[in-house]
Order: C-alpha cells, then sequence, then structure tokens
C-alpha cells in the first residue's frame, strides 16, 4: 500500500432543500469522514491505500462498507462492532456559497471505541505514508492513544506522516488542550496541512510565515497552508511561496475542499513532485470539491484531474517570498 489512514466513516445525509434542518423532509445519503474522503481520493488516483476503522452491525455500516469496497480501498481492517452504532451527520443545503450547517451524531459510535489494541503494526508498516487528521484523536482516549501509536512507528520507521489539524473545537475540552494535542502530533509529522485560521489558533502566530516557523522549527519538514481562493503557502528548507488558487463557476457545497486539498498535496508528492508542484495540485482538487454537493463527490480521477489542473487561476504562477 502507499497509504494507510485512521478515522472515522460516517453516513452523511445531505438536505435537498434549503432552509433549517429542522424544517427539511429530504434528505440525499451520502458518505463522510476526513480520512474516509482522504483515502477515496488518493484510491481514484491510482493510489494503494488502507483504511482503519469501526463501524456498526447496522444499515449505515454495511452501507459505507459497500462504499468502500466499490472505491477499492482496503478494508481488511475496518471492524463491524455489534454492540456500539455507525456515526452519522445532517448537512444543511448552503445555496449561497457559505459554509452549510452540520449537525453530528457520534458520540459513543464504533470508531469512537478504536485502541491500541486496534493497531495493526505489519500492515501499516506496509506502507509508505500515514496519513493523519486532528479528528481522530478528538474522538475518544483510545483513538487518540491509537493515532499517537501508529505515528510513533511510522516515525521510527522512517514512512512520511502527513497531518492535516481539522480542527473540531466542540470535541475537546478546551481549546489549550486541543491547541497542545494537534502541536504534539504535528511534531511528528514531516507534512503538516493547516488552514490559515487554523495554524494562527494553533501557533499564536498571525501570519502564514510564522506559522510555518513554528511547524519548521519543531521538526516538521515541509508546511502547506490553505487560504482558500488565494491558493496556498508553502514552505520547507528549499525555500517558500504562494501558489495561485483556481477559479469555479459556482460554489456548491464547502465541506470536504480540505480533503480534496490533502489528496493533491500527498499524491503530488508520492510521485515525487516539489511542494510548490504538490500545493497547486491541492488547490486545483479542492477547487474541484466544493462544485459538488457531497463530501467525496468531486474528487477526481486522473483525467478529471488533469482538466482541473488546465482550469482558470486567480493569479498568474508562482509567487516566491
Amino acid at each position: 500500500m502507499d497509504v494507510v489512514t485512521v478515522g472515522e466513516a460516517m453516513a452523511l445525509f445531505i438536505a435537498e432543500e434549503p432552509g433549517a434542518l429542522a424544517s427539511v423532509s429530504r434528505f440525499c445519503r451520502r458518505t463522510a469522514g476526513a480520512e474516509l474522503n482522504v483515502a477515496v481520493g488518493l484510491r481514484r488516483l491510482g493510489f494503494g491505500v488502507g483504511y482503519i476503522s469501526r463501524v456498526g452491525a447496522d444499515s449505515l455500516g454495511q452501507h459505507l462498507l459497500g462504499f468502500m469496497d466499490a472505491e477499492g480501498i482496503n478494508r481488511s481492517h475496518v471492524a463491524v462492532d455489534a454492540a456500539h452504532p455507525t456515526g452519522l451527520m445532517f448537512k444543511s443545503l448552503a445555496t449561497d456559497g457559505s459554509d452549510p450547517l452540520i449537525e453530528y451524531f457520534r458520540r459513543g459510535s464504533a470508531a469512537s471505541h478504536l485502541g491500541v489494541a486496534d493497531h495493526p503494526l505489519a500492515y501499516c508498516a506496509a506502507a509508505r505514508r500515514l496519513h493523519l487528521t486532528g479528528i481522530s484523536p478528538a474522538l475518544s482516549d483510545g483513538m487518540r492513544e491509537l493515532v499517537f501509536a501508529m505515528a510513533a512507528q511510522a516515525r521510527q520507521a522512517g514512512q512520511g506522516i502527513s497531518f492535516d489539524p481539522n480542527l473540531r473545537p466542540r470535541l475537546w475540552p478546551s481549546q489549550q488542550v486541543m491547541a497542545e494535542t494537534m502541536n504534539r502530533l504535528a511534531a511528528m509529522a514531516d507534512l503538516v496541512l493547516p488552514g490559515l485560521s487554523e495554524g494562527q489558533l494553533l501557533t499564536g502566530c498571525k501570519d502564514r510565515d510564522g506559522i510555518a516557523d513554528f511547524y519548521l522549527e519543531r521538526g516538521t519538514k515541509q508546511v502547506v497552508i490553505k487560504l482558500g481562493a488565494e491558493g496556498a503557502y508553502f514552505a520547507d528548507r528549499h525555500g517558500r511561496g504562494v501558489v495561485p488558487g483556481f477559479q469555479v463557476p459556482e460554489v456548491v457545497d464547502t465541506v470536504g475542499a480540505g480533503d480534496g486539498f490533502a489528496v493533491g498535496v500527498i499524491s503530488a508528492l508520492l510521485e515525487g513532485a516539489s511542494l510548490d508542484q504538490a500545493a497547486l495540485r491541492g488547490n486545483a482538487i479542492g477547487a474541484r470539491v466544493v462544485q459538488f454537493p457531497g463530501d467525496c463527490d468531486g474528487l477526481p480521477d486522473r483525467a478529471q484531474l488533469a482538466g482541473a489542473l488546465g482550469g482558470p487561476r486567480y493569479a498568474p504562477g508562482r509567487q516566491d517570498g
């Protein structure tokens, strides 16, 4: 396998009509979960991907397992838990390009009961890279212990580790605990992928140079900061700069754009691309994802990726500085 990741796969119900979720009567079922989205995106680009999770012994879990099979994801370490349910979420329909409203139902879910005993050492050791987000360690003490154990093993083995903070403040007891945990995990990774506001919150630095320096000084080798429509800022020992964002005709749904960005950066680096080229691919996939309603719908195959990279950009090209 090229990449292994761990997280919570969730059933997603998207409103088919605008308005408050309390008033919506029709929903469309899709799949959700930041790590699952990344797994799907990498698999569609031809990479071998392993996924570690748990789902409930219910219809939602069965649907998720079928989805993973259809996408070609290795789910040999996705367990079915008869004692706990599959997590789910509801998402409103935003018609003005704004972020939709989301309600989660994941407390006590099957995935939240993962722990160190679920760490498949040989399975993880066989991958080239481990991808983590800040959501999994927020779900439970056991899940947090598992994530750190996986990161420690990968770091000791010299595998690449990518980390997307993907902050969910409501899952943490305090902002301080969240920041301390996220920064400790980021220091174990060689690639960190925060959004600008996430980086500001976690580091206390206001500008992108300060955020990048914070993580580079703690051992991270590469930092790519998501800037939304403005593009992305990248920094490593070879230099730093900004790559442009891509123009889109209409923003349908913003959820999943960051996961698409991670797919672009990780896939390009696995192919030996430079960090600025990887950031540009991340921008292209993120821009494509926001044009589709589901979290995974806009994740491209190779032909669609080529089309996305050829789209109009907000700026003429790389801007070093």
